[in-house]
């Protein structure tokens, strides 16, 4: 509760609203995003990875083969993904901090890859990731740097959803 003078009532704020399940795709992303981490700076073997990340809590609750094919999909194709973005970058790769990089390389594997995944969505989900794990900012360096780079990996897609408008499906 909040103080209020003497002659009125103390006011409440609302609750908040309950929190929104994570999806299991959601949370194969995150797992993806702690293992690319661990991948980068721990300079571990992709399989120690993996079986590191199968491990961990509540990874029962996530979409398993989205994650098999994120994680290993971006160790294998670490280099060429990396070139997808590059060139959108303002600074070399190597100067990434590694939750940066990581969350661009399975933003461009999802809009490479996945293509069942709308080019919005992927941008979107990369997005939320950098808002929980990467700093301050770093989410609109993501938006930004994959914005660009689906408009070289889809651009017919990101060209025809242009056409239709930001808010049409």
């Amino acid at each position: 509760m909040n103080a209020a003078p003497p002659d009125q009532a103390p006011t409440q704020s609302p609750p908040a609203a309950p929190a929104r399940p994570k999806s299991a795709r959601r949370r194969s992303r995150e797992f993806a995003l702690q293992g690319l981490y661990e991948w980068l700076v721990g300079r571990a073997g992709a399989e120690k990875v993996h079986a590191h990340m199968r491990e961990q809590d509540e990874f029962d609750k996530c979409d398993a083969a989205h994650f098999d094919a994120l994680l290993s999909g971006c160790i294998s194709q670490s280099d060429p993904l990396e070139q997808c973005f590059a060139p959108h970058l303002d600074r070399p790769v190597a100067e990434l901090s590694p939750v940066e990089r990581s969350i661009l390389m399975l933003g461009s594997y999802e809009l490479l890859h996945c293509l069942d995944i709308p080019y919005r969505v992927a941008i979107n989900e990369a997005v939320e990731l950098a808002k929980v794990f990467g700093g301050t900012d770093g989410h609109k360096f993501v938006n930004g740097v994959l914005d660009r780079t689906a408009k070289d990996l889809r651009p017919a897609e990101v060209a025809a959803q242009r056409q239709r408008g930001p808010r049409q499906g």
